[in-house]
């Protein structure tokens, strides 16, 4: 066979083959193909890391064994501790989101303030023109003196007074069905009542509609806390102030104790007390001193004789619905500490 070749630049070269490289000592001509670059498998490596740790973690502990599972266990403890505080925002976020969206179905949404007269008793009268008279009221022993029921209609009529001067006001008569003898009427209720017969003193067209009731508290601390779950429930928010009408005796307890343990901002919360008839004064500041002095060790009213009063409270073992209505404090329903209550809270 004949071989021919071209000159370099003449048109009809053209490399056919790969170029091929001299081995000088057979001389012959070998072709030298590129090394393929390996791949790094990042499943390998991942798998062989996951082995590595898991060698490390087994020798630690193999090590020290105690130590190694209080380190687990702490770090367990924070990781869901984490996760609770993400879960409680995320829900915090999301309620006030539901509140925003549905604002408008709130029957008093345009009311900022609370003002909150606590009940003492049960009207049981069928006659509303006797009001003011003791044997009306479904008394405790240490509640029988002349002119109690007096202070009753006393408390009811500044509540109607002080939200007629506030048109952002929205009026709560807070207590629950706390008299057996009284069968199933509730404080509030009675003193809605007693609000209804006396004409509002005044004051009907202005403070009726928004005079409303909180039927399930049954001591002081839940007169307070209710009726702000209650504001929550028929405003869809909670009060930018509260007002409590109660006894003068009792200020140091709803001012001091009950707010503080509800973390309420001072300057926002007020307190109008009235006196106690002259013949109940002096017992009543020897009883109020020692359930300030309970109080004061059992901040939310939820053990010792504190919780049996509650109990006794309740004859008709009514079901509390709170906190149903005001999801974004259900920390605080739920805590029962002498501490006061670290969690989160809408008002601060």
């Amino acid at each position: 066979m004949n071989i021919h070749s071209y000159p370099p630049n003449s048109p009809k070269s053209f490399p056919a083959y790969p170029r091929r490289d001299l081995d000088l000592e057979s001389g012959l001509g070998t072709i030298r193909r590129p090394r393929k670059q390996k791949s790094s498998n990042l499943c390998s490596d991942s798998v062989k890391m996951l082995k590595s740790l898991g060698a490390r973690i087994q020798y630690y502990y193999k090590l020290h064994p105690l130590l190694f599972f209080t380190i687990s266990l702490c770090f367990g403890v924070a990781v869901l501790i984490i996760l609770s505080i993400y879960e409680f925002q995320y829900r915090t976020v999301a309620d006030y989101r539901r509140l925003n969206l549905g604002f408008d179905k709130y029957p008093f949404a345009k009311l900022e303030n609370l003002v909150m007269v606590a009940g003492h008793s049960v009207y049981t009268s069928n006659s509303c023109g006797k009001v003011d008279k003791e044997d009306s009221w479904v008394l405790e022993s240490y509640q029988k003196h002349p002119g109690q029921a007096a202070t009753f209609v006393t408390h009811i009529k500044e509540g109607v007074e002080i939200v007629a001067k506030d048109d952002a006001a929205l009026l709560l008569f807070s207590g629950g069905e706390t008299r057996k003898d009284a069968g199933p009427r509730s404080e509030a209720q009675s003193y809605w009542a007693v609000a209804e017969s006396k004409g509002w003193f005044g004051n009907k067209e202005t403070v009726r509609w928004r005079a409303l009731t909180e039927e399930h508290a049954r001591d002081s601390f839940e007169n307070l806390l209710f009726s702000v779950c209650r504001f929550r429930e028929l405003t869809g928010t909670y009060p930018t102030n509260i007002t409590v009408v109660s006894y003068d005796f009792k200020e140091d307890r709803f001012a001091g104790l009950h707010r503080s343990a509800l973390r309420f901002p001072e300057s926002r919360f007020f307190y109008w007390g009235t006196p106690a008839s002259s013949t109940a004064r002096e017992a009543a500041l020897k009883g109020e001193a020692l359930v300030r002095q309970q109080f004061q060790e059992d901040p939310y009213g939820c053990r010792g004789s504190l919780h049996r009063k509650k109990l006794g409270r309740d004859p008709f073992h009514r079901s509390i619905p709170y906190p149903n209505g005001c999801p974004e404090i259900e920390g605080l329903f739920r805590y029962c500490g002498t501490a006061l209550y670290s969690g989160s809270l809408p008002w601060i």
